[in-house]
Order: C-alpha cells, then structure tokens, then sequence
C-alpha cells in the first residue's frame, strides 16, 4: 500500500468513526455514550484477537458503543509497527464507548492505562502449544509479507523445522526469532492485573456462553451504561457475533490440534524453552504431558 493510499484510506475512516459515534449518541442518547467505558481487546500474536474482537463488536448491539473501525492500535493502515510514542497517540484517541483491539505487553504504561477507571479491557489467552502451530501455518501460508515467510517455505519447508524455530527461537542473518517462552513472558503482566478480565481462546471455542457473561458482567461494571435489551438477548447478539470464518487469519482455530503436531522431539524440546510456563498459565498441572 502506498503512503498516500494509506493515510487517505485513514482519514476516511475517521471521518466514518464520527459518523458513527453521532448515530450511537442519537440512539441512546449523549449521556448513555459518555457513560460506556472504552472498550479494549488485548491479544498475544495468533491467541484468539480477531475472535475476541469479533465480540467486543457485538456490543454495539446491545448498548452505547461504537465501532471506529481502526486496525489495532500498534499498526497503521499499511500494518507497519508504531512506536510507543505513535500507540499512546491512538490511546488517548480513543473516547467513550469506542471499540478497540492490540497486542500490547504487559507492561507500563499500558497496564495503568488500560485498567483505569473509563476502560473495560480484555485480554485473551491461548495454549502456548496450539499458538506455536497457528503461527507456523500463518507464516508459511497466509503472510507472504511476514518477514520470515520466505525462510519457512525455502529453508524450514517441514512443520517440525517451522516448529523448532517458533519454539526455541532462531537467528538468521538480521533476522530474529524469539522463543516462545520469552514473547509469553512479555504478556504475563496481564495476568494479575487488577481491573482487567482475562478469559481464555479454548474457553470461547468450547464453552462460549458462560465466557461471554463474564465478559458482559466485566463491561458491565466498568461504566454506568445502560443495556438495550435483556441479558439472555444480549449474550445471544455476542454469540452470534461470533464469526471466525470472517477473520483474515482464520484457519481451524481448534483447540488441541498442538497433538497432531508436536513429535515426541518437539514435547522434550518445549518443556525445555518454556520451562513451568504451562503450570503458570493453567493449561497442565504438571510436566507429565
């Protein structure tokens, strides 16, 4: 996309987000919109982003919020990196009742930011296993501007290759893979941050009534905003926003499908990089996997 196509289509979608925020504040009302939090889906890369913000989306069925319709806030339309300086701009942005998704790490200043009073944020996470092998099918099939993408389908063809760079990390040349433990450990923050409602991929995918409750309950008490509908009504219009075939970066989204993958090699080679990361997150008890 070129510069210029870039920031036109950006301005655009400004001009749209006021738009749609007059329409929201003439349906419920100026007071209902300044009541809303903003709200905010959080995501480490391939754990679940677009499903989650597929939900958050559906408020604005159901109460005073608003869609502007943005890429995530560490992107620009070209999906170039913004620096720190660049995302703390889109934050403050970012109004009442407004719709947001990134992959901030938690760390400051986003752990205050984004769990202070005015902002209901969410943040998801998925088995480190199963966000190994859709990160490995997404650069070598669906991102061929991934900056590993050529490696992976000259060098590393072979899953268990892919696996091993995504696992232990690598470097080639200027290239730099980080290793699964360490891309976790910079979202762990999140975890025990009070204010923010962490829920679970696996959870959405297998159980997604009782997690989209919690998920309406949390935005609930985050802001005095009214809801348009009845609750049973309303957990159905987020359900229903539930689409991940629409998502760009869609493939099976199935959880556990790391077993179809992971050799006896690759399980000694995980346990090794990741150490107890698994029992901190909750997905094993133990290392008997």
């Amino acid at each position: 996309m070129h510069p210029w196509e870039a920031r036109a289509r950006a301005v655009a979608k400004r001009v749209r987000w006021r738009w749609r925020r007059w329409r929201v504040a003439r349906r419920f009302g100026t007071t209902a919109l300044a009541a809303a939090p903003r709200l905010f889906g959080n995501a480490q890369t391939k754990s679940g982003s677009h499903l989650l913000y597929q939900v958050l989306r559906g408020f604005t069925a159901i109460g005073p919020f608003v869609n502007p319709g943005l890429p995530p806030v560490n992107r620009d339309e070209a999906n170039r990196k913004l620096s720190p300086a660049a995302i703390q701009a889109r934050l403050r942005e970012l109004r009442s009742g407004d719709v947001a998704y990134g992959y901030l790490p938690g760390r400051e200043p986003y752990l205050s930011w984004l769990s202070r009073a005015g902002w209901a944020t969410v943040h998801i996470l998925r088995d480190p296993r199963d966000v190994a092998v859709s990160h490995a099918f997404y650069i070598a099939d669906m991102q061929t501007e991934h900056e590993w993408h050529a490696y992976f389908n000259t060098v590393a063809t072979d899953m268990e290759s892919r696996l091993r760079i995504i696992i232990a990390g690598h470097r080639e040349g200027d290239l730099v893979f980080e290793d699964i433990r360490s891309r976790y450990e910079s979202y762990l923050g999140w975890l025990d941050q009070p204010g923010v409602l962490v829920v679970r991929f696996e959870d959405l995918r297998q159980q997604p009534r009782p997690t989209l409750r919690r998920i309406l309950h949390f935005v609930q008490a985050r802001g005095a905003w009214p809801l348009a509908v009845p609750e049973p009504q309303a957990l159905d219009a987020l359900q229903a926003a539930i689409q991940p075939r629409k998502s760009g970066t869609f493939r099976r989204g199935q959880p556990g499908a790391w077993r179809e993958h992971f050799t006896p090699a690759l399980k000694a080679l995980f346990k090794e990089v990741t150490g107890d990361l698994l029992i901190r997150l909750g997905y094993e008890a133990n290392h008997d996997w």
